[in-house]
């Protein structure tokens, strides 16, 4: 198909099944997103993982730029050390991430094991338990598990 005709076939299929930015259910009840593109499990649709990588990385990249802005130090920071505030703001977004001032402030100053224990000694890890405790080692060795 033609690049020109393909267009016109996706403007025409957006136009007739909607452009919706988020989960919704369709007409029938299932669970539908983008242009009418079916999730819900009970009509055996999955996501398909081009699609889920795709996301995964779309996010990391709007997590990345934010911390640019908010903590640009973190750049001169290892990349396992990078690696953790990436994980952390995926999970809390960076707005949660920044509510661990004294954590981020050893971490500035290098004091990784008093960022480690600000890590552990929060609500956070009693909520996502063994992923505070792999991103804390990662942060007190700057080596991956």
């Amino acid at each position: 198909m033609k690049p020109n005709v393909r267009n016109e076939l996706k403007a025409q299929i957006s136009h007739d099944e909607g452009r919706i930015p988020y989960a919704y259910q369709d007409s029938l009840g299932y669970w539908t997103c983008g242009v009418g593109f079916l999730i819900d499990h009970r009509k055996g649709a999955e996501i398909p993982n081009q699609v889920i990588d795709y996301w995964l990385d779309y996010n990391i990249t709007g997590l990345m730029i934010r911390l640019n802005v908010h903590i640009p130090w973190w750049v001169g920071l290892d990349d396992v050390r990078q690696m953790v505030l990436v994980n952390m703001a995926y999970n809390m977004g960076v707005d949660g991430l920044m509510e661990f001032k004294k954590m981020l402030a050893a971490l500035r100053t290098g004091d990784d094991n008093t960022a480690a224990d600000e890590m552990l000694n929060s609500k956070w890890a009693g909520q996502v338990g063994d992923r505070a405790t792999r991103l804390a080692n990662m942060i007190r060795t700057g080596e991956l598990p």
